[in-house]
C-alpha cells in the first residue's frame, strides 16, 4: 500500500480480477462434482476448492464450497511446504493427505494441493478437499477410543510426482477401503479440479499481463482485512459469554466460549470447554474450531466481501490443549463435527446481545443428523452410503427458519431416489415432522420423518452421529426450543445408538425424526395467519395451535390433511408396511 492506495490496481480492475479468481475456483469445484463418483461428494455437496498464493494463503474459493474446508486447506497448505519446500515442487505434482491434524478434523476427508508455474516460477498452488465415501478400519462412526480404529492415514505424500502416478500409494489406499473404486475416483476427480484451475490461473495471469499473484494477492488481502477490521468497529467493546451444553458422549459436555471485542480485533476463548474424551470419536482437532470460529464471524460481520485470508487477520481463536475442542493425538475424531459445528452456535449466541438484527435461534441441524449405512448388496458387491439427514434452521429475527436446511455446513440430504438406488433400502416415507418446530413469532424450521426399510439380503450396519437428542435447540428473545433427534424401530426390536454403530437385519424398519430449529420471540406475538397456514400444511397440531399459539377457535374439521390423510404438499402416501 502506497498513501493508501493499491498500486497498479484501480477499483474497477480490482474487481474484476477478484470476481475473476472466484469463478476458476468455481470451475475448479463444477469439475469436482462432474468426474466425482461418490454421492457424498456430488449429491451432498461435501467438498471444496480452493485457490492460494505461493505461501499457502488462500485467494479465493468455490462458492459451493463447505465452510469448514476452505479454512482448514490453507493451514494444510503451509503444513505441506514445510513437508516439501518451495524448491522441490515440480510441473504436475500432487500432495494429499487425510491427516486430522493437519487437514479437517478426520480421516475420510483427503486433501489434495497442487503447484501453478507461470514463465517457469512457482506462483501459486490450487487445493481440493472432498469426503471418501469410506476410508477403511471401522465405518465411519462415533464409537472409536482412538483415531488409529478410524480408519487408513496418509501423512503428507505425493499422490503424483511430475505427472507420474504413486502407484504403490494408490495401491494402499484401494487395498483398505471397502469400495476402491469409488474412492480412487474420487481421488483423481479432486486432481483434475486442481488442475483445471491451475490451468485457468495460467490463463488469467497470462491474459492481464501479470508475472505472478504476489502483488494482487496482498492488494486482496488487505480489502479483505479492511472490511472485517470495519465491520468489528461496529460492535461495542466487551466480553460477551456464552456456555452450551451437548449430548457428548457417555455423558454431556459443555462448549464455552468468551468473545472479546477491542477496537478492530476480536478474540473466541473457548477456556471452561469440557476435556476431550477417550471412549467416543466426538473431540475435534484445533484447526477445525479455528475454521468454524472465523466462518461465523466472517457471516454475522462481513457477510458481502469475498472470503480469503485476509479476512481472518483481525480474529484470534485459542482453545486450552487437551480440551474437546483442541483434542491432543491419538484422541479419536470421527464425529469431529457432533461437537465442532457448535463452536457456531457458541459465537452467534455469545454475540446476540450486540447483533439482534443477525443472529439466529439454535438450528436442528447443527450437526446433521448423519447416517452411514454399509453391507452387501443382492449381487454380492460392497456399499457405502453417507446421507447427511436436515432437521431445521433456528428461526430469524423476521422470519422464520428454514426447513430440513443443514448448518452451518453447507451439505445437502441427497435424494431419497439416490439413496434407494444406491443401497438396499426403501425408504417408505419422508415428511413433515409436525410441531417440531420451536414455537415463537418466527418459528424455527421444522425437522422430518424418514421411514426406512432394509432389503438387503443380510444384516446391514447403520452407523449414526447426532446431537440435540438429550438437549433441544434453544429458542432466541422468548422462542421456545425446537423438538430433539430421535430415532426408533417401527419393525425389530433393537435399540437405537445415537452415536454408534446399530446392525438391522433384513425386512427391519427405522423411523428418523430430526430436530426444528428454536424459535424466535414470545409464541403469542406470531401473526394468526401464519398459525393458520401452519395448521394447515400440518407444520404444527391442532393442539399446538391452541394451547401454544393460544388460538381458541381452531376448526378442527381442517388439520391439514386431505381426504386421504396426506399432509398437503409435503409428503407422498403412507405405505402400510406392518
Amino acid at each position: 500500500m502506497v498513501g493508501g492506495q493499491d498500486p497498479g490496481f484501480d477499483p474497477v480492475s480490482l474487481e474484476i480480477y477478484w470476481n475473476r479468481l472466484v469463478a476458476i475456483a468455481d470451475q475448479a469445484g463444477a469439475t469436482l462434482l462432474r468426474t466425482s463418483f461418490s454421492p457424498i461428494v456430488y449429491d451432498s455437496n461435501d467438498y471444496a476448492c480452493v485457490l492460494m498464493t505461493a505461501n499457502g494463503d488462500s485467494l479465493a474459493e468455490n462458492r459451493g464450497s463447505v465452510g469448514s474446508f476452505v479454512g482448514c486447506l490453507p493451514r494444510t497448505m503451509k503444513h505441506f511446504l514445510k513437508v516439501f519446500p518451495h524448491e522441490g515442487w515440480q510441473p504436475g505434482d500432487a500432495v494429499l493427505t487425510n491427516d486430522p491434524w493437519l487437514g479437517t478434523g478426520h480421516v475420510p476427508d483427503f486433501t489434495v494441493a497442487m503447484p501453478v508455474f507461470h514463465r517457469g516460477r512457482l506462483v501459486a498452488f490450487t487445493g481440493s478437499i472432498a469426503h471418501m465415501s469410506d476410508i477403511g478400519g471401522v465405518i465411519w462412526s462415533a464409537d472409536c477410543q482412538s483415531v488409529y480404529e478410524e480408519g487408513f492415514g496418509v501423512p503428507p505424500m505425493k499422490l503424483i510426482d511430475q505427472g507420474r502416478v504413486n502407484e504403490v500409494l494408490l495401491e494402499l489406499v484401494r487395498h483398505n477401503v471397502r469400495v476402491p473404486d469409488q474412492v480412487e475416483g474420487d481421488l483423481f476427480a479432486m486432481v483434475a479440479a486442481c488442475d483445471v484451475a491451475a490451468q485457468r490461473l495460467g490463463d488469467f495471469l497470462e491474459e492481464y499481463g501479470l508475472e505472478d499473484l504476489d502483488g494482487l494477492g496482498e492488494v486482496i488481502h488487505s480489502h479483505a482485512d479492511r472490511a472485517m477490521r470495519q465491520a468489528i468497529r461496529r460492535l461495542p467493546d466487551g466480553v460477551y459469554d456464552y456456555t452450551g451444553t451437548l449430548d457428548g458422549f457417555d455423558d454431556p459436555i459443555n462448549v464455552r466460549c468468551a468473545v472479546t471485542v477491542r477496537g478492530e480485533e476480536i478474540e473466541v476463548d473457548y477456556s471452561g470447554t469440557s476435556g476431550q474424551v477417550y471412549d467416543g470419536g466426538i473431540n475435534v482437532p484445533f484447526t477445525y474450531t479455528v475454521a468454524w470460529t472465523d466462518f461465523i464471524l466472517k457471516c454475522l460481520l462481513d457477510p458481502f466481501t469475498h472470503r480469503n485470508e485476509g479476512s481472518y487477520r483481525s480474529i484470534k481463536v485459542s482453545a486450552p490443549e487437551g480440551c474437546i475442542l483442541n483434542c491432543t493425538r491419538p484422541a479419536p475424531v470421527h464425529a469431529r463435527a457432533t461437537s465442532g459445528h457448535h463452536c457456531v452456535t457458541a459465537v452467534m449466541e455469545a454475540l446476540a446481545p450486540v447483533l439482534r438484527d443477525r443472529a439466529i435461534a439454535e438450528s436442528g441441524s447443527t450437526s446433521p443428523f448423519t447416517t452411514v449405512w454399509s453391507g452387501v448388496k443382492g449381487d454380492g458387491q460392497a456399499f457405502t452410503l453417507v446421507p447427511f439427514l436436515a432437521g431445521g434452521m433456528g428461526a430469524r429475527p423476521s422470519m422464520d427458519g428454514l426447513a430440513c436446511t443443514s448448518f452451518p455446513a453447507n451439505t445437502t440430504s441427497g435424494s431419497i431416489e439416490m439413496m434407494e438406488s444406491l443401497a438396499p433400502i426403501v425408504a417408505w416415507k419422508q415428511e413433515a415432522r409436525t410441531d417440531s418446530g420451536g414455537p415463537g413469532k418466527f418459528r424455527g424450521g421444522w425437522g422430518q420423518d424418514i421411514v426406512v426399510e432394509v432389503t438387503a439380503p443380510r444384516a446391514v450396519h447403520l452407523s449414526i452421529q447426532a446431537d440435540h437428542c438429550r438437549f433441544p435447540p434453544l429458542g432466541l428473545e422468548g422462542g421456545a426450543t425446537g423438538a430433539t433427534n430421535n430415532a426408533a424401530m417401527l419393525l425389530g426390536e433393537r435399540v437405537i445408538r445415537y452415536k454408534g454403530r446399530n446392525q438391522m437385519e433384513p425386512g427391519e424398519v427405522i423411523q428418523i425424526s430430526l430436530a426444528g430449529g428454536g424459535g424466535f420471540g414470545r409464541p403469542g406475538d406470531r401473526d394468526r395467519r401464519s398459525v393458520m397456514d401452519d395448521l394447515r400444511n400440518g407444520i404444527i397440531s391442532q393442539e399446538a395451535a391452541r394451547t401454544v399459539y393460544g388460538l381458541d377457535d381452531v376448526d378442527t374439521r381442517d388439520d391439514g390433511r386431505n381426504d386421504d390423510g396426506v399432509r398437503r404438499g409435503y409428503s407422498a402416501p403412507m405405505v402400510d408396511i406392518r
